[in-house]
């Protein structure tokens, strides 16, 4: 099994990268946060890796951390939900909100990002919950307002991912609604 990768990234596209290993180039699929942490260093690109084996393919999927390869892996246990849809999962919230969402059982919080409804949402909390710490506990006032930015924010224009990516710069400090819309929106018009 492929557990991890290190090498020059060779190539990469908004879901994927090639990285070169000893000569040899491995194709691994991403969220956009983990490709961006590894094109910082793209001499020499690590990731974490899950290797999913398919009658008709092996699809190598990369990750930052251990951390979100664990959680990657409790989704896919999760029956019906695959390694593509694990990988769509986290690639709609950061890991934390993720985490704090099953902690508190907020699924309404889950059926927000892209192809998981209501019964998915609600299966993922019920077979995680207890499975899984968040690293904030009690943050779900937090995570409810960078949901409801990130919704003022697409309602502005701005896709799902624009507005994580701005919102990830915004100070913590910066605590109320409208504030952190008005810094997000700083930080896209600076683009």
């Amino acid at each position: 099994m492929i557990s991890h990768l290190r090498g020059k990234i060779l190539s990469n596209t908004l879901k994927s990268a090639v990285i070169d290993v000893g000569g040899v180039g491995y194709k691994i699929f991403a969220t956009p946060d983990t490709l961006t942490d590894i094109n910082k260093n793209p001499e020499n690109a690590s990731v974490y890796t899950y290797l999913a084996v398919r009658e008709n393919a092996l699809d190598l999927y990369g990750f930052s951390s251990e951390e979100e390869l664990d959680f990657f892996e409790l989704l896919i246990s999760i029956s019906g939900i695959g390694p593509k849809s694990a990988l769509a999962i986290l690639s709609g919230a950061g890991l934390d909100a993720l985490k704090t969402a099953v902690v508190s059982g907020n699924a309404n919080h889950l059926t927000k990002i892209s192809g998981v409804g209501r019964k998915n949402a609600e299966k993922i909390v019920l077979e995680l919950h207890g499975k899984i710490e968040a690293s904030n506990e009690g943050n779900s006032e937090i995570m409810q307002t960078g949901s409801d930015a990130i919704e003022a924010l697409q309602a502005l224009g701005y896709s799902q991912r624009e507005a994580r990516e701005a919102l990830k710069k915004v100070p913590k400090e910066i605590t109320s609604i409208s504030d952190i819309v008005k810094q997000a929106l700083k930080i896209l018009g600076t683009k």
